[in-house]
């Protein structure tokens, strides 16, 4: 079984998105405000977290911040204003991994919460209808960089560097296919997943941030270049370990 945090601030949606989720055999946390469901994200572990932006309190983009923060992986799916694209894009940069905009339909809801279901378990390499425990994937070593998949972890010159959850997607995607050119719109649908047409700049700033974490000298990368007027690419000419 699943767990699931709900946090929403409208009692009768937070219900009423509780019911279908247990539908799906998900047991349901409901919180209200913001900082309860920070609390409740803090101190359970959740296979993901359902999260308004508008609440009391702190309000959820402060929240998602926070969870983004600690060292483990938690999908978040946004239930965001339909007005409001600043939210949206801001939520996304911080590490959400999927928006709803209200009023929202419940089946695309549940269609989007048995999304993040199936990629939390390709992540974990581990199929959705499985139980058993998720098989051991190796290692990966570029040149001076080193990737586990398992641990999350990422090694540059030996030396651990702390990423966000979608910072090292953003780069195990790219050290899987070295030399592979990716337009924006590619990278958004291989790691963002579908949906975010319009969001290409999301990319751009998370590659400046992840190439100021791996990089020696972020404005000559080694790692992730540029292939001007296409996309990016790992490069292909670091020695495989």
């Amino acid at each position: 079984m699943r767990n699931v945090l709900v946090v929403e601030d409208n009692r009768d949606l937070g219900q009423l998105v509780s019911l279908h989720l247990r539908d799906l055999a998900c047991s349901v946390t409901l919180a209200h405000d913001g900082l309860t469901g920070w609390q409740q994200a803090e101190r359970n572990d959740f296979d993901l977290i359902i999260l308004d932006i508008m609440l009391p309190g702190i309000d959820g983009l402060e929240v998602c911040r926070r969870i983004r923060a600690r060292a483990s992986y938690t999908p978040i799916l946004m239930l965001t204003s339909k007005t409001s694209e600043l939210d949206r894009v801001v939520g996304l940069e911080m590490g959400a991994d999927d928006y709803v905009s209200k009023p929202f339909s419940l089946l695309e809801l549940i269609a989007r919460v048995k999304a993040l279901f199936r990629r939390s378990a390709a992540l974990n390499n581990t199929p959705a209808n499985a139980s058993g425990q998720p098989a051991t994937e190796t290692a990966r070593q570029l040149g001076g960089l080193a990737i586990d998949p398992v641990a999350r972890s990422v090694h540059v010159n030996k030396k651990s560097t702390e990423l966000t959850a979608r910072e090292f997607d953003l780069l195990y995607f790219f050290a899987q296919h070295p030399g592979r050119v990716y337009s924006r719109t590619q990278l958004l649908d291989g790691v963002w997943g579908r949906g975010y047409e319009g969001y290409e700049h999301t990319v751009n700033s998370h590659i400046n941030r992840l190439r100021a974490k791996i990089e020696t000298d972020p404005q000559h990368p080694q790692f992730i270049l540029t292939v001007w007027g296409v996309g990016y690419k790992f490069n292909e000419t670091l020695t495989t370990n």
